[in-house]
């Protein structure tokens, strides 16, 4: 029985791996500084701690065969905008000690879940949204988190050059589903804030848009984000793999397929004050049929159903005394 670490397990993909590593017949140590707030883990030892410091890495990967690395500050177009220092510290440190006390403790593979937020912005004029693997050079992404992803990106391919540590990373685009933050002033991301607006408004009200509508980007849903890693991780590939849709939705778009699956008749209204992040972004997949022999579907709509419904219970279950 293969024996795995899963770190960030308490937040919404590292849940989600721990499930599907158990259902696998994975022997699972979890580990976070506090547990999901939306579903029991399922583990078979659960580990409360610190992973910026060394000696919880240490212990951590201790007798572990493969690790799944979700442990970071999350992501999302709020948090990036004004934890920058923070996001870029606390993430290289959490990294930098476990993969040192993987390579101490014989380790044999670690995933590393990076973002297309690696990659250069469109130019503004552009219309041509797909990212190609190789497109992250010349460096220059959009923001510090993305900076902090490339420069980890780069320190583990470094332990599989130096040190024959296998490692696996995956370049991860708009992973959304249930057991996501959901709340205003929370890590949410952009699908789970729209359809917490969307469930809120009464029909003929409005929803609020951050920017103009237009930027586009593509959504995967978190089930083909699992196989993805899992296919990934099984394979030969050493070097950074797209894993997420190659079609691209404005944000417009999909608050209108979000209203649809509502049932509701909303209006929306625009607020371009907010941050809205890249232009336009979505997956380049030529490399991942190529290397995977597989690619993510793109298609959403039962995904977005099944989000927007765990997002209204989550909701309704707040307002209970």
């Amino acid at each position: 029985m293969v024996k795995a670490l899963v770190t960030g397990a308490g937040g919404f993909i590292g849940c989600h791996v721990e499930r599907f590593l158990k259902k696998k017949g994975y022997w699972v140590r979890s580990l976070d500084l506090r547990p999901s707030p939306y579903v029991q883990s399922c583990s078979d030892e659960f580990v409360i701690a610190d992973l910026r410091k060394w000696e919880s890495c240490v212990r951590a990967t201790d007798g572990i065969q493969e690790v799944f690395s979700f442990a970071a500050l999350a992501g999302g177009i709020r948090s990036t905008e004004i934890m920058r220092a923070q996001s870029m510290r606390d993430n290289v440190l959490v990294d930098a000690h476990l993969m040192e006390a993987c390579r101490q403790n014989g380790v044999r593979k670690v995933f590393f879940p990076s973002s297309d937020c690696v990659y250069p912005a469109p130019d503004a004029t552009s219309e041509q949204y797909a990212m190609k693997e190789d497109d992250a050079y010349p460096a220059f992404p959009v923001n510090e988190y993305g900076w902090e992803k490339l420069f980890t990106e780069r320190m583990y391919r470094a332990y599989w050059t130096d040190f024959g540590l296998e490692t696996r990373i995956g370049r991860l685009h708009n992973v959304f589903g249930p057991f996501s933050s959901v709340g205003e002033g929370k890590a949410e991301k952009v699908m789970c804030a729209l359809c917490r607006k969307v469930s809120q408004a009464r029909d003929g009200e409005t929803i609020e848009i951050w920017g103009d509508g237009s930027q586009a980007r593509s959504f995967l849903y978190i089930d083909e984000c699992l196989e993805g890693i899992w296919r990934l991780m099984n394979s030969e590939c050493r070097e950074p793999l797209n894993i997420g849709s190659d079609r691209a939705v404005t944000i417009d778009e999909m608050a209108d397929m979000v209203i649809a699956v509502s049932g509701r008749k909303l209006d929306k209204i625009y607020d371009r004050t907010k941050p809205s992040g890249a232009r336009g972004r979505c997956s380049d997949n030529t490399r991942i049929k190529s290397v995977l022999n597989w690619a993510p579907s793109g298609e959403i709509r039962r995904g977005l159903e099944e989000t927007y419904q765990w997002v209204t219970k989550q909701l309704e279950s707040s307002k209970t005394p």
